[in-house]
C-alpha cells in the first residue's frame, strides 16, 4: 500500500544532497507516535530471513521546484511530496497514519537544527495490476551489492548497470526473501531485469553515489542505479518489489518505482 504525503515548509530553503538518513529517521519518529513498540522493533530488529534483515518499506521524495549544487538541494517551492510504500498495512501503514495525525508535521534534523515540514495532505494511491512483464521508472535509486576480494581483502561491491547477470541473480534472491517474510512460504520464482536502452544511450551516467550520514557514526557511501527498466518473470515477486522496494537499503529511501503505462 502506498501513501502520498504533501509537505510544506515556511522556513527551510535547502536540504543536504544526501537527505536519505534524515527522512528515514523522520519516518521512524512518526511511527513511534503510532506505536513506540513497533517503531523500535522495526528500527532495531526488523524482519529476518535466511540470514538477512529487512524493514519492508521504502520511500521517495519529489521536490516541486528545485535546483542543485554539489552539496545542497535548493528549494524554489515550499512544497514537496513524500511517498511511502509498505505491504505491512496493519503495522506500518496504520501506525504511520496515526503518527501523522498525532504529529501533523514531519521533522527533519539538518546540521543539528530541527526543520518542520507541515503535513498538508495525505492520499492513498491505487495499486496497479501485477503481471509477468512490467515497465517501471525509478523514483529513487536501486542499490544491489555483493562481496568481492580486492588486494586480499573482502569488501562490498555495489553493482553497476553492466553487471546484469549478477543484478538478476541477487535481485531474484532479494525478492524471494521478502516474499517469504510476507507470505510464510518460499518462492522458486525468478525475475529478469533489462534497462531501458534509449534512456541509457541518452544518459551515459545512470549511477549515483549517495552518502548515508548517520549522526555520530562514520558516513557510508553507496552506489545506486537510477534508470527505467523492464522486468519479466514471477508476478508475485514483481509485486513484492513494488510494495517493499527493489534491491537493498529500502528503508533509507532506495529502490522505489512507478509503473510506466502503455509499455
Amino acid at each position: 500500500m502506498r501513501l502520498k504525503i504533501e509537505l510544506h515548509t515556511n522556513h527551510t530553503r535547502s536540504l543536504p544532497f544526501n537527505y536519505h538518513y534524515q527522512f528515514s529517521s523522520a519516518i521512524y519518529l512518526l511511527l513511534k507516535f503510532g506505536s513506540p513498540e513497533f517503531s523500535d522493533f522495526l528500527h532495531n530488529i526488523g524482519y529476518k530471513v535466511n540470514g538477512r534483515q529487512y524493514k519492508l518499506f521504502s520511500f521517495a521524495v519529489k521536490f516541486e521546484q528545485y535546483k542543485t549544487t554539489q552539496r545542497e538541494i535548493i528549494l524554489e517551492s515550499p512544497r514537496l511530496n513524500l511517498t511511502v510504500t509498505s505491504p505491512k498495512i496493519d503495522e506500518f501503514i496504520k501506525n504511520f497514519v496515526i503518527g501523522s495525525f498525532e504529529r501533523t508535521f514531519f521533522n527533519i534534523s539538518i546540521g543539528g537544527s530541527e526543520h518542520k515540514f507541515l503535513i498538508r495532505n495525505m492520499e492513498l494511491l491505487p495499486e496497479p495490476d501485477f503481471i509477468n512483464e512490467m515497465s517501471f521508472t525509478m523514483t529513487s535509486p536501486m542499490v544491489l551489492s555483493t562481496l568481492k576480494e580486492f588486494n586480499g581483502k573482502t569488501s562490498t561491491y555495489y553493482l553497476r548497470p553492466d553487471d546484469i547477470d549478477e543484478i538478476n541473480r541477487i535481485l531474484t534472491q532479494n525478492l524471494r526473501n521478502k516474499f517469504e517474510l510476507l507470505n510464510g512460504k518460499t518462492s522458486e520464482g525468478e525475475v529478469t531485469l533489462e534497462w531501458n536502452e534509449d534512456f541509457v544511450k541518452r544518459h551515459p551516467r545512470i549511477t549515483k553515489k549517495i552518502t548515508i550520514n548517520e549522526f555520530g557514526k562514520y558516513p557510508v557511501d553507496v552506489i545506486g542505479i537510477q534508470a527505467p527498466f523492464r522486468i519479466t518473470g514471477d508476478a508475485d515477486l514483481i509485486k513484492t518489489g513494488y510494495q517493499c522496494g527493489f534491491g537493498e537499503k529500502n528503508s533509507m529511501g532506495f529502490g522505489m518505482v512507478e509503473v510506466v503505462k502503455n509499455h
